[in-house]
């Protein structure tokens, strides 16, 4: 489990094939104390486990599977990653609940700079919009940002200067991949609306609909 939050950049310094994925070597620009063999990172947004500690590097194994649903199967060597260690429990969650499990891929649809901020449109799977909305919370290459907007098939978001210095969207220009997180808060609460479920003799039926809501005092 991650915020978010993301703590420093690293650098692809290494990879190459295993068998049905690849290993990454990585190198952070900043130390990372007590890392521990078996542990979760996120790499741009990516949860992946930390399988070897060489120096100041670590090596991380993507399997298949995401490698066919994010964009770390377009990393090369050299390439710049967000990192964000897993969450502890005494942490504070400074920026919302990210499980490191990607939903999708949007792609930059406009960049904009107006002082010091950038201001970030997105277009992606229109069939993903109810999962979005304006002011709520979304992770993009593991980032937690919040949404200025969002339209059918497409959202922004605006990127203060700390946010630009700390991560790789300082270097996203139209036409990138990102990863995209949706909130995990809002598809738990849309599968307990649409879940369906058979009472003995009866037709199928959700488990929660308006007059389950309004037997329960809800409306």
């Amino acid at each position: 489990m991650f915020t978010g939050i993301v703590q420093g950049l690293g650098t692809v310094t290494g990879i190459s094939p295993i068998k049905n994925g690849v290993r990454m070597l990585l190198r952070p620009d900043f130390k990372i104390e007590d890392l521990q063999l078996g542990e979760s990172i996120a790499v741009n947004g990516v949860c992946l486990t930390v399988t070897t500690i060489i120096s100041e590097s670590f090596s991380v194994d993507v399997s298949p599977e995401s490698l066919e649903r994010t964009t770390l199967s377009s990393l090369r060597k050299n390439d710049r990653v967000n990192l964000e260690r897993a969450l502890r429990l005494s942490d504070r969650l400074g920026g919302h609940i990210v499980s490191g499990h990607v939903d999708t891929v949007a792609t930059v649809a406009t960049r904009e700079e107006k002082g010091d901020f950038i201001f970030f449109s997105f277009s992606l799977d229109p069939a993903l919009d109810k999962y979005i909305i304006e002011k709520g919370s979304i992770a993009i290459d593991g980032i937690s940002l919040t949404v200025n907007s969002c339209r059918p098939g497409s959202f922004s978001v605006a990127i203060i200067p700390h946010t630009a210095k700390m991560t790789t969207l300082s270097f996203r220009k139209t036409g990138d991949k990102v990863n995209i997180e949706l909130d995990v808060l809002g598809k738990y609460i849309e599968k307990l609306l649409t879940f369906s479920k058979k009472d003995k003799g009866q037709a199928e039926k959700p488990a929660m609909d308006m007059d389950f809501l309004a037997r329960h005092g809800f409306i």
